[in-house]
């Protein structure tokens, strides 16, 4: 223990103080023993700090800071040290606003395209995932202040996120799930972690002993703070048992009192609690210093151009085509005289919804920066109305504009209402009015350029209307240049998809269930996410995992491989200095135990001149051979060939070497089980058998209905009629929310939220004895819950009254 001396000093009610927060964004303090608050704040692409109120949707202001590219753009470019060099951007800008922990970044797999957080997360790989995300935590931490990389784990949809509980194999778990965090974990040394709201195979993942005591801390080593997401703690006693340090945001005196009986009840061990105080007493100590002595202020004009450089990198050019001249539209040749169309040039969809949205220093837009590129710019029409809906008026007026213009530029999007924390999408295509304008453009001028912003894929039908398409991803507030950097040829393309787009939602294998509306997430699927699957079951993609173009070519040649790592060499046989993605996979043809078709093991952001020729190595690991075997626990390699790919993408292979491993000599943990479903990639629709073969036991039924965790959205089913009311109010203002287009945040937060958050937000107002009062009253005893309601909430207050004076008067000097 690294503080005992000041824990010896500390009364049990002080130290249960500690494990929580006081604040929306700040945790308890103690002047006597000399430990300060921790101040937290959202921060995934910019730091959200909330001078005034806070709250946890974004929905008051916060004071500015410099919106970054969201984590699919920055994940596009492939850098590290972009990324790294992000993240020491926010971590200033953090510091000097007072912030100790930046809560970011997310590196949730992105397991479906409707994910309405997909925007804030990397990849649908983990290796990609784990690598950026350790760069992002390297760079914050840099400034002395504590990164928070997030949710931890297996946080896949919106939907019913604070009581969905995520049924998943061992397997998969691992490979898949954990293995981005494992990266961060052990290659960047996070500070803290924050668990996610959901429930991991029948447990709450902040009280979950496998993920947290497990692996997070005895396998893998963090001895950092494991911070729950606003409101995500379940049982604070259970999850300061096996390693959760704080409740946020601020649960009041409740939850210490919960502490307080566990431990009396034996339920609990002092020394639990301690080594808790000890993960916060070395936090606060660590961090706190460091803000003190940052700067008052940030760089905001450099912090800008840095936002540029990312969001230029993360572009990816998905699509080239020739003109009637023959060569490629882009890029525009000076004097090109361009028509800019679509509501999205003059207010650009630049970031997320919710909790991550950055009050931004400035937004350059298209429009106003579109005069100072060497094109000859003939004017602006919006085309459309930004949510969706016919106007004539508007398309032709764009029509008009276009025709006499030699190029038209279109900035499509996916709007503000469409990707937001609190909501999963509706589906993965743009509104109909967009796609109908670019239709009619095309009719009138075939050179059409659409930049498109959206922060996960799109479906991409109309595309064949386009000659080029340029993927700017949410580009941050200074997105506009970088789009225009690219398109004038100023900086030539280098971004590459981290997701693979699939032609239609169906293709996807969760797509049958996603988001699941019932109590649990089933993920059927099992290791084949994104390409994993899309390559093994040989399906057709719009566009595969690592595609983009460039404005130059690359050759490659010169391979060397063995099983410690990849060597080749990378020339520019183009014309133009570029930077290509080089990427490694790995294949095991043969094998016993089933696996993808291929794996990526390595990648590497190459510069070069045209004619430069650079010699490339990739490390590899045991790892990168390997899967997680359910029947010994550990990560095992088979026997025999392998194949390394050296690629361009997925599905663009350069070069071939083989290598032949020992393996451990494990036994098939799926021997005697009908996997045949996984052994084929057949899994667009799992049956209930296969699945159990998977898991290795039945599958869990759905649980209880009425009790702590009943979600407000699911109150119809109860007996009150008082609570039928409160749903049909709730259901009522959301649907006509949803119906204007404009989701409701807070709405939407309290429609999934369970009954028990009732306690862990209020500040003290609600503690759990009065949510067990209200689970009376929908189970039908309403009087007598009503009755025990008013006394518990009489009772709460006496009992915080008398607990906080005694905390107040042990913790002051």
């Amino acid at each position: 223990m690294r503080h005992k001396e000041i824990i010896d000093e500390l009364s049990l009610e002080e130290k249960c103080a500690l494990l929580q927060g006081a604040t929306a964004f700040g945790s308890w303090q103690n002047e006597r023993a000399g430990i300060p608050s921790v101040q937290f704040s959202d921060g995934p692409n910019g730091v959200r700090h909330q001078a005034g109120a806070a709250d946890h949707l974004g929905l008051n202001g916060s004071e500015p800071a410099t919106c970054f590219p969201t984590a699919v753009t920055v994940a596009n470019s492939w850098d590290e040290a972009l990324a790294e060099r992000v993240g020491e951007a926010m971590g200033a800008e953090a510091a000097s606003q007072g912030v100790d922990v930046l809560l970011g970044p997310g590196l949730c797999i992105k397991r479906n395209p409707l994910c309405g957080r997909n925007f804030e997360y990397f990849s649908e790989d983990p290796l990609v995932a784990g690598k950026m995300a350790a760069a992002y935590v390297r760079g914050i931490q840099e400034n002395g202040i504590a990164a928070c990389p997030k949710h931890f784990a297996v946080n896949s949809q919106e939907t019913r996120r604070q009581a969905s509980n995520s049924i998943v194999d061992e397997r998969t778990l691992r490979e898949i799930y954990l293995a981005g965090f494992e990266t961060v974990v052990r290659h960047s040394a996070p500070k803290t972690i924050m668990s996610s709201y959901n429930l991991v195979n029948g447990t709450y993942a902040n009280e979950n002993e496998h993920l947290l005591k497990g692996i997070l801390r005895d396998e893998w080593g963090f001895g950092g703070a494991v911070v729950t997401d606003w409101g995500g703690s379940n049982d604070h006693a259970a999850g300061v048992a096996v390693g959760s340090t704080f409740e946020m945001p601020a649960p009041g005196l409740g939850s210490v009192r919960e502490l307080l009986a566990a431990v009396a009840a034996g339920t609990l061990s002092e020394a639990d609690i301690d080594e808790r105080v000890d993960e916060v007493i070395e936090l606060a100590s660590t961090v706190h210093p460091a803000v003190l002595a940052a700067p008052s202020s940030f760089d905001a004009e450099a912090h800008h151009a840095l936002a540029r450089e990312a969001a230029t990198e993360g572009c990816v050019l998905l699509k080239n085509d020739p003109t009637a001249g023959g060569s490629p539209l882009l890029p525009l040749a000076a004097g090109t005289g361009v028509a800019l169309i679509g509501d999205f040039a003059k207010t650009p969809r630049y970031q997320g919804a919710g909790s991550s949205a950055v009050n931004s220093t400035k937004v350059d837009s298209l429009l106003d920066l579109i005069g100072e590129t060497s094109l000859d710019f003939k004017g602006y029409e919006p085309g459309f109305e930004r949510h969706g809906g016919n106007n004539d008026q508007l398309k032709n007026a764009a029509l008009k504009l276009a025709k006499a213009a030699d190029v038209a530029i279109l900035a499509l999007a996916l709007d503000e209402i469409a990707e937001s924390e609190g909501a999963d999408r509706t589906g993965m295509a743009l509104n109909d009015n967009q796609v109908e304008l670019l239709r009619d453009v095309t009719a009138v001028n075939p050179n059409v350029v659409v930049l498109l912003s959206a922060g996960s894929c799109v479906e991409s039908d109309w595309m064949s209307d386009a000659p080029a398409v340029l993927y700017c991803a949410l580009g941050g507030q200074a997105g506009a240049g970088a789009a225009l950097d690219i398109v004038t040829g100023n900086v030539c393309p280098s971004g590459k998809l981290t997701e693979t787009w699939p032609r239609r939602l169906a293709d996807v294998p969760s797509s049958a269930a996603f988001p699941s509306d019932e109590k649990q997430a089933q993920y059927r699927e099992g290791i084949y996410v994104g390409y994993r699957y899309f390559d093994t079951a040989g399906v057709d993609v719009a566009f595969p995992f690592g595609h983009g173009l460039s404005y130059t070519t690359f050759a490659y040649g010169n391979l060397e491989a063995s099983e410690r790592d990849v060597t080749f060499t990378v020339t520019n046989t183009g014309k133009v200095a570029g930077a290509e993605v080089a990427q490694v996979y790995v294949a095991k043809p043969e094998h016993e135990v089933f696996r993808a078709a291929q794996e990526l093991a390595g990648f590497a952001r190459i510069e070069l001149a045209p004619g430069e020729s650079k010699v490339v190595t990739i490390p590899l690991t045991s790892r990168s051979f390997a899967y997680f075997n359910t029947q010994t626990n550990a990560w095992e390699t088979e026997g025999g060939e392998y194949e390394l790919r050296v690629s361009a993408s997925s599905r663009d292979v350069r070069l071939i070497a083989r290598v032949t491993l020992e393996g451990t000599g494990a036994p098939n943990p799926y021997a005697g089980r009908d996997v045949s479903a996984y052994e084929s990639a057949d899994v667009l629709s799992v049956s209930d058998a296969s699945f159990k073969a998977l898991l290795g036991h039945a599958i869990p039924a759905e649980g209880a209905a009425i009790g702590r965790n009943m979600c407000f959205r699911d109150l119809n089913h109860g007996r009150s009629p008082i609570f039928w009311i409160v749903w049909l109010v709730l259901k009522g203002i959301k649907s006509r929310a949803d119906k204007a287009g404009k989701p409701n945040l807070n709405v939407l937060f309290i429609w999934n939220m369970p009954l028990r958050a009732l306690a862990k937000m209020t500040n003290g107002m609600v503690n759990m004895r009065m949510v067990d009062a209200l689970v009376m009253e929908i189970r039908g005893f309403w009087i007598i819950g009503i009755l025990r309601f008013i006394v518990e909430f009489v009772v709460n207050l006496i009992q915080n009254a008398i607990l906080s004076s005694k905390i107040a008067s042990a913790s002051k000097k």
